[in-house]
């Protein structure tokens, strides 16, 4: 029997031996990189974040004291510590384990999530809320370095420092690696810092200096600053934190030793964990960025399982990097997501036109804006829900101005075994809200290609949102060739005029569409409504049934359905508008066509509500 076996909770592990520890840790990494290579997931994180994940269950007493993690990409083994051990092998599939913390699936999970740079701000939250209560529990929140590249992070950890109470941060730091010499310096000022002496003489010198007035205050801010050269940290000290680091975190020893006197530190405490994503898997080492969120693989070889089919992002890639060799003036831009949102080629053809600015979504509107405004034309790419996280900067540095930039909103709609913090359920409804706001949603390779060569000239704000999806035409698929579409110009896919019933919709759904019309043998007419907006007035009122299907993969409330409502409710024409869209609640995880389904969003769902419509 493994150690592995025996664990079921986190009571279970306090139970081990410290050098028992170091075994259990290779056999959960054998458990993520089994369960991983068959479902998909982000492995890399993960598996660098073993030894952490462990030493803070066997510390800490969880679930009293309460773990707040970061995005969540690295609480695989957090996951299978604290009772889901033997559902792990459904991770991320639908009625399975979640991929991320989910408050619903388990106690020790304190908070549900999936965006970055949260978790100092909720973590303070809770310990305030303690407080408040007149409790007794540690919070730890445990944010990743990418995470400090949110702006977020720093209003949590600057509230922390002026607030004062009991509270630990947890940087695991996966990018920054340390030469042995350095290291064991680095291990000598740990045990020092944990002993508390250099804390002690800091508030001696501290009180010492502030009682000479002014003289000692000038002395106190050159102490700090001589301090800053030879100490790590000093960002973190200056905010109110007492700073331990760095630690060694695939060292299980020495993170023990840590965590054991850090748990009964005052105030607000921050642990740096230098960890190496990917550790214990030789291919995730090698290349943790492709392995940080990873379709299914072959454990032994590392190859993954890939049908090599076109994809809307794929597309995306290819044309945007043609259009760029023919124009100057375009640059791209994402936020930590280079290879998921197609930015990889067009960044090694143009490194000085390209530019990740990390996990600020905020920062990347605004830092557009300042490009646009000086007449280039930025192309901002990022998955559908992370670009919410920058609503106010698209409408006040962006839409208000009316700037040239051009938003590309991968993964939009049902994305699949990421779940509801991930799927784009939400931007033709947040974006059409928006004055000044163009929004194009293509049905197939050939669409995207002239969408993005339109967008390059219309000189306004313009988002372009696509799923995570192949592309029906991927076989015809060529640069070769492109058709300006004018604004607002859209499709007649069969005729409206003598229609008993027109279908609206946008996007892969007009090949749905297609298909339903001649499986029913429908008498239906067929829009491609490729702009969300502006609408195309005119070709509207030239509908002169009375049913209207639409058909879209955005919520219910204020997308297209909520456009066409509209329209017909302002001029007082009555319709039955039935509409087939995603419901007005958070979808779960799962494989997209089981999602699809489960919604009515698949072929013979739509085929079904439709026929009925027809029957009333």
């Amino acid at each position: 029997m493994s150690l592995l076996d025996k664990i079921n909770s986190p009571k279970d592990l306090r139970s081990l031996s410290i050098k028992e520890l170091s075994i259990l840790a290779y056999e959960i990494r054998e458990k993520i990189i089994e369960t991983v290579s068959i479902t998909g997931g982000h492995l890399a994180s993960s598996l660098g974040a073993v030894e952490l994940c462990i030493i803070l269950h066997y510390v800490f007493d969880t679930p009293k004291d309460k773990l707040v993690w970061d995005v969540g990409h690295q609480t695989y083994a957090h996951k299978i510590l604290t009772g889901r051990k033997e559902k792990f092998d459904t991770l991320r599939q639908y009625n399975g384990i979640s991929g991320f913390p989910n408050r619903d699936e388990s106690e020790y999970d304190t908070f549900t999530v999936g965006h970055a740079s949260t978790a100092v701000s909720v973590g303070l939250g809770m310990a305030v809320a303690r407080d408040l209560k007149g409790e007794n529990y540690k919070v730890i929140s445990i944010i990743g370095d990418g995470s400090l590249t949110g702006g977020l992070t720093y209003e949590g950890l600057n509230n922390a420092g002026h607030i004062n109470t009991d509270f630990i941060v947890v940087l695991n730091d996966n990018a920054m690696y340390i030469s042995p010499p350095v290291g064991a310096v680095a291990k000598m000022l740990v045990r020092i810092l944990t002993l508390g002496l250099l804390k002690k003489i800091e508030k001696y010198i501290d009180s010492f200096l502030r009682r000479l007035h002014y003289v000692g205050l000038y002395l106190l801010r050159i102490a700090k600053r001589f301090k800053l050269l030879f100490f790590p940290g000093m960002l973190f000290e200056e905010m109110g934190f007492a700073y331990i680091g760095p630690v060694d975190g695939h060292d299980i020893e020495e993170l023990y030793e840590v965590f054991k006197s850090v748990k009964n530190f005052k105030g607000p405490t921050l642990v740096h964990v230098v960890t190496k994503k990917g550790y214990g898997y030789p291919p995730a080492e090698k290349n943790p960025t492709k392995f940080h969120s990873v379709g299914k693989f072959d454990k032994n070889t590392a190859e993954l399982v890939s049908d090599n089919k076109l994809t809307f992002t794929k597309v995306f890639s290819e044309t945007i990097v043609d259009l760029a060799e023919k124009n100057e003036k375009i640059v791209g831009i994402t936020a930590a997501m280079t290879d998921g949102c197609g930015l990889e080629k067009f960044a090694k053809l143009f490194p000085k036109r390209f530019f990740d600015v990390g996990i600020a979504e905020s920062h990347a509107v605004t830092f557009a804006a300042g490009l646009a405004v000086e007449g280039f034309i930025p192309v901002c790419s990022s998955y559908s829900t992370f670009l919410q996280r920058a609503f106010d900067q698209i409408i006040h540095d962006i839409a208000l101005p009316k700037l040239h930039t051009i938003f590309v909103l991968d993964r939009a709609g049902i994305v699949g075994e990421d779940g509801p913090t991930h799927h784009g359920s939400f931007d033709l409804s947040y974006l059409r809200l928006i004055p000044n706001m163009v929004i194009m949603v293509p049905k197939d390779a050939e669409e995207l290609k002239n969408m993005l060569y339109s967008a390059i000239d219309y000189d306004c704000p313009v988002a372009i949102r696509y799923p995570k999806d192949v592309v029906a035409d991927y076989e015809k698929f060529s640069l070769a060739g492109y058709k300006k579409i004018s604004l607002a110009e859209n499709e007649i896919v069969t005729d409206i005029s003598e229609a008993k019933v027109v279908i609206i919709t946008c996007g892969p759904y007009v090949y749905e569409a297609k298909k339903i019309i001649e499986m029913l043998n429908l008498k239906a007419g067929l829009i491609n409504l490729r702009f969300v907006k502006p609408l195309d007035e005119e070709l509207l009122t030239k509908i002169k049934c009375e049913k209207i299907v639409v058909i879209e993969e955005n919520t219910i409330i204020g997308g297209l359905y909520s456009a066409i409502s509209e329209f017909f409710a302002k001029l007082g024409i009555k319709k039955q508008i039935m509409p087939i869209c995603l419901p007005d609640k958070f979808i779960p995880h799962g494989a997209r066509e089981i999602l699809k389904h489960k919604v009515g969003l698949d072929t013979e769902s739509i085929a079904e509500k439709i026929k009925l419509f027809l029957t009333i």
